[in-house]
């Protein structure tokens, strides 16, 4: 198992107490928002700075170490926390690029369309509607009670959809999409599945060998507990080719330094997606952040924050709040929403916040997200700051 030093320099193995103490916000809040933008750990921190002191000090000098370190360990690293391989990931800076990447690079023709959600974050509306100028359209796949199920994504589908984009887990009410079922419906029906992914992984445990989805993009900010401006995106090795890489520059090639060789031939994995240089000290700090959840064990850190999620909602149903999330069998996720008629919602989010606890509030809902660092004292010391 993968271990961090204490403060005497002593290694540990990794659990979800001990990491506790590597995330200083603990000792202030009870830091519930992590579906926003998390908090960052000491490694991560001490991730970032290293590369930084490295350019100080070395200026480009150890620029071949640092391409093959992202492009070999770091993405092995990835492409082990979902179940993918090295050459099937590539970063971006958040969710939106890769979304932005999928939508730009496929061959679209008029009277295509494209299947939603209709409770999806902007990110993943947004970059299909801009396609209407292509005469691609939208077909809206019908929530019901906040789920977007199977069925009706397979009522949304018609003769002209090429492709499913949903959100693995709403961001609104943490509804957790049957990805192997969606994933065989799209396969039935001969249509792409792009997943927006940032809600669930660093959360949930995700295994892309189970069923087949083709493009993935999720952020570094959230669940991942790493830099803002870092994230993956996902392709398929069997999908790799029905993407045109909507932004070109010279890493898109594998040519190293000969600059004046204009053949432009694409690299032969993901990582053609990257035009240019990538985000090195962020990517470093997304690193630290992978190796904690691989150390933890992701099925462990799913688990310990479905255990927070299941006491939170009995701890406030208890108290008459509202749960707004679906809880039932495989739609938990790590957000968890919840409101009381005739409470002002953002009213007690700000005065949570005011008292050292931390929370969304999406939909008229307060939305907490608790992560692995986080415990039941938490949780408590939520339920006693809310309203009676």
């Amino acid at each position: 198992m993968a271990s961090l030093p204490d403060e005497h320099g002593v290694s540990r193995p990794l659990d979800v107490a001990a990491i506790r103490d590597q995330f200083p916000i603990v000792k202030e809040r009870a830091y519930l928002n992590n579906a926003s933008i998390g908090p960052l750990s000491n490694p991560v921190v001490d991730a970032i700075q290293a590369f930084l002191h490295d350019v100080r000090d070395h200026g480009r000098n150890n620029d071949p170490n640092w391409c093959r370190h992202a492009d070999e360990s770091v993405k092995a690293r990835l492409g082990a926390l979902i179940g993918a391989t090295a050459d099937e990931i590539a970063f971006v800076k958040n969710t939106t690029e890769g979304l932005v990447t999928v939508a730009n690079g496929l061959d679209w023709r008029p009277g295509d369309n494209v299947v939603l959600p209709d409770i999806e974050y902007p990110s993943n509306v947004y970059c299909w509607m801009r396609l209407e100028k292509l005469g691609v359209s939208i077909n809206w796949a019908r929530s019901a009670a906040g789920r977007v199920t199977v069925d009706a994504i397979a009522a949304a589908i018609d003769s002209r959809t090429r492709l499913v984009s949903v959100s693995a887990v709403q961001f609104s009410n943490g509804f957790r999409q049957d990805l192997a079922a969606t994933s065989q419906l799209c396969r039935e029906r001969k249509v792409l599945l792009n997943l927006d992914a940032i809600q669930w992984i660093g959360a949930l445990h995700m295994d892309v060998r189970r069923y087949h989805v083709d493009f993935i993009s999720a952020g570094g900010h959230k669940w991942l507990l790493a830099p803002i401006g870092t994230g993956l995106f996902y392709c398929n090795r069997d999908s790799l080719g029905l993407l045109d890489p909507p932004s070109v520059g010279y890493h898109s090639v594998d040519k190293h330094e000969a600059h004046m060789d204009y053949d432009l031939v694409y690299r032969p994995n993901a990582g053609r997606f990257e035009e240019a240089l990538v985000n090195f000290p962020g990517i470093w700090g997304l690193d630290a952040a992978v190796r904690i959840l691989l150390g933890l064990g992701p099925t462990i850190v799913e688990r310990h924050i479905l255990e927070l999620v299941d006491h939170a909602a009995e701890t406030l149903r208890g108290r008459g709040w509202h749960i707004v999330s679906p809880l039932g069998e495989g739609e938990r996720s790590g957000l968890l929403s919840f409101r009381r008629p005739g409470v002002d919602m953002e009213a007690v989010a700000v005065g949570l916040t005011g008292r050292g606890v931390d929370v969304a509030v999406r939909d008229g809902a307060i939305r907490i997200s608790p992560s692995y660092y986080n415990n039941r004292a938490d949780i408590e010391r939520l339920v006693r700051e809310l309203p009676a």
